[in-house]
């Protein structure tokens, strides 16, 4: 029997890879429901080569221009948001991946969970600033969790069957992105197509941008935190320039596990969907000469001072941790519009955060999404005025 399955955000490169993957065994699986924000024509592609009967587009525009496309849609229906989940789905699926960028795709994984045996996370966002709400929700309908990222994954992996007590240390690898020798003395002069240029993985703008400035890490440190009821100091980050080790595990009887594969995410996406299954993946050899000359290195906080927000994160998940992500979001946003520098990114995120305003939300843990979308909206704001008043806009 084939299984039922949904794809949260298809038209972005996590969705589209699995896409590849089910196209080679379409006999394995039915795809339910695939959903987009602001790419109709793709997403009307992709529907009408895998036979997916149902679409959800958020959009407005968007929406209305995938409705008036009558004669390629008539048995497809349309949806515009995510409260017709229910009108959708009938019974569990077999598996859901939400790999919608940014704080948008929180509320459609929480409210997915219960609609499927297995979820796969591909969305920063929700582990960052919505797990406490995540895990409850995973707990209550039982439903097995596999995050995406490759770091997360390669974490998962190494602990199967294992006690995650039992660890000494995690070291999570970073590429260093295109700035990792790049002159101190020209970050003032960094250009955006200079940022955009990740020398080992090909990626959206803002997460491009992210892996430069190296807020990714710290989003994937706290996420490594989060998952994995991990205390901080439990977890390091390791410059690795040629992103095949994706994490190493210390553990307390001396034995280390380092997790290695190919620098494509077709491995893990592949493996949330496959695992436990004698299904195979065709991948590259073992590289000898990347095993060879692995070149660890600690990250050069100088370089990347964003990284020196670790310090403030509290033990326990806050709306702190939105505040993050949200000013870092508004700010990558206005660099990519040439409104702000790049090295103005990791200088503006650290104030913001350091004020009392926003220190605050250390001591308050997030109670549902709206709390969360509202801070976000609130961050955004607040950044926005004060960039734009400085601009004299």
């Amino acid at each position: 029997m084939k299984k039922k399955i949904a794809i949260f955000g298809s038209t972005g490169s996590i969705g589209k890879s699995l896409l590849k993957i089910i196209e080679k065994n379409k006999k394995d699986f039915e795809i339910i429901l695939l959903t987009a924000n602001t790419n109709h024509n793709e997403l009307l592609k992709q529907a009408i080569k895998f036979n997916v009967k149902n679409l959800i587009i958020t959009n407005e525009k968007s929406f209305n221009e995938l409705k008036r496309q009558k004669a390629k849609i008539s048995k497809i229906n349309i949806f515009k948001n995510y409260l017709s989940l229910s009108k959708i789905l009938k019974g569990k699926l077999h598996y859901v991946m939400s790999s919608i960028v940014g704080v948008d795709g929180l509320y459609p994984t929480l409210k997915s969970i219960k609609f499927t045996k297995k979820i796969a996370i591909a969305n920063k966002e929700s582990l960052i600033c919505g797990w406490n709400l995540i895990e409850k929700e995973i707990i209550k309908h039982k439903t097995e969790f596999i995050p995406v990222d490759s770091e997360h994954f390669s974490l998962w992996f190494g602990l199967q069957n294992l006690n995650a007590n039992n660890i000494e240390k995690v070291y999570l690898t970073a590429s260093g992105g295109p700035f990792f020798k790049y002159p101190l003395n020209r970050f003032k002069r960094i250009t955006i197509s200079e940022a955009l240029n990740h020398p080992n993985w090909p990626m959206g703008k803002k997460i491009s941008v992210d892996s430069a400035t190296m807020i990714n890490k710290v989003y994937e440190v706290i996420e490594a935190k989060n998952i994995f009821n991990l205390p901080y100091n439990k977890i390091n980050i390791l410059i690795h320039p040629n992103s095949y080790v994706h994490a190493l595990l210390k553990f307390n009887n001396g034995l280390i596990k380092i997790v290695v594969h190919d620098t494509t995410m077709k491995i893990p996406i592949f493996n949330t969907l496959y695992n436990n299954s004698p299904k195979k993946i065709k991948t590259k050899k073992i590289n000898i000469d990347v095993l060879n000359n692995l070149n660890f290195s600690k990250i050069d906080l100088k370089r990347f001072p964003i990284v020196k927000i670790l310090k403030l994160l509290p033990k326990k998940i806050s709306l702190y941790e939105t505040a993050l992500v949200s000013a870092n979001d508004c700010l990558v946003e206005l660099f990519l519009n040439k409104k702000i520098k790049f090295n103005d990114i990791s200088k503006r995120v650290l104030k913001i955060l350091k004020t009392k305003e926003f220190l605050k939300y250390k001591k308050k843990s997030p109670k549902n999404v709206e709390e969360i979308i509202e801070l976000n909206n609130y961050v955004r704001f607040k950044i926005l005025k004060k960039v734009y008043k400085s601009l004299n806009v």
